[in-house]
């Protein structure tokens, strides 16, 4: 037969203490009061265990979470680095590179461009390193916006030093006429005497003496966009388009050597020197025209003249009061 629960109660009838059985409420009560002790023991034990015991798994993951936790703070200290050596970049960039072609500093708007939008950090937050891990990831999109803006710099940079290149090979940087076969530099750039009409007129460009049959050459890379004779005036004459602005004039020519549309070469010859049209003596007279306007020529042989032949040239063009032509 089960056991029954039973309560003890003092009878004041008999003077004796009776047992009296469990009912049902006697019954729920024991039972809650069990529960409630088993609940205060079982966590009070959970609470010491985890309060000053460990498990193999906490310390596994204690000591991820701070592998972690360091990389991410070394992680941090790369980018505050790369994000000095790119400003150095940036720096020299403007400075050096850009100021070399003489062109404008890359915009800022394009070089440190902003971010818009949404919170794109949202999926991030709610954690306990939320935090650090939203400034990392914005620091890291702020480096990669800087490089692309810095790349596309470096391209357009690029691209100016290839246009530098051809600039180099299109300017009209030598003599026309070899020293050696120049007897003298007949006139240069200024206001001169005309043989032919004695009145003082403004001499575009400048005029080198000597022989018939001289070569001529041609003082920068280009295209030949005249090659024709008249019976006055410039004669037997070529007109070459360098690019970047720049055209040369061949006058007075004895022989053209080249033909409309050629493409030729610094260093080529085009013609030789005669006393075509209105001249009074074999020479070449040469000019430069830079953006529509006619330029000095003397400012642009820096090729092939040593500075005392380019003082000597300047003081030759100088001293004569009469042009050829």
């Amino acid at each position: 037969m089960a056991k029954r629960f039973h309560k003890l109660r003092y009878d004041e009838g008999t003077l004796r203490m009776e047992e009296i059985p469990f009912n049902l409420r006697d019954y729920v009560f024991f039972a809650v009061k069990r529960i409630a002790v088993f609940c205060i023991i079982s966590g009070g034990s959970v609470y010491v265990f985890d309060s000053y015991f460990e498990s193999p798994t906490d310390r596994s993951q204690r000591r991820e979470i701070a592998f972690l936790e360091e990389r991410l703070a070394k992680i941090d200290q790369e980018m505050v680095s790369m994000s000095v050596v790119l400003e150095d970049i940036s720096e020299r960039d403007d400075a050096i590179y850009r100021s070399i072609f003489g062109v404008e500093s890359f915009p800022s708007h394009l070089r440190n461009p902003g971010i818009g939008g949404s919170d794109r950090a949202r999926s991030l937050r709610g954690f306990d390193h939320s935090e650090a891990v939203i400034s990392s990831e914005e620091r890291l999109a702020e480096l990669q916006r800087r490089l692309v803006s810095q790349s596309r710099s470096f391209e357009s940079v690029l691209e100016l030093a290839k246009n530098q290149t051809e600039l180099l090979k299109s300017i009209p940087a030598i003599q026309p006429v070899r020293n050696e076969d120049l007897r003298r530099m007949a006139s240069g750039y200024g206001y001169r005497i005309h043989p032919i009409y004695k009145v003082r007129k403004m001499h575009y460009g400048m005029d080198f003496s000597a022989p018939t049959g001289t070569e001529i050459f041609a003082t920068g890379d280009g295209e030949v966009i005249m090659a024709k004779r008249t019976w006055n005036g410039f004669g037997r004459h070529v007109i070459i388009r360098h690019g970047f602005g720049y055209e040369t004039l061949y006058a007075h020519m004895s022989e053209i050597k080249i033909r409309k549309g050629q493409k030729v070469k610094r260093g080529d010859v085009i013609g030789l020197v005669g006393s075509t049209g209105t001249s009074v003596a074999p020479h070449l007279h040469y000019e430069v025209h830079k953006d529509g306007r006619k330029v000095n020529p003397a400012q642009y042989y820096f090729n092939d003249l040593s500075p005392a032949q380019y003082e000597e040239m300047l003081l030759k063009s100088a001293s004569s009061n009469q042009s050829f032509d």
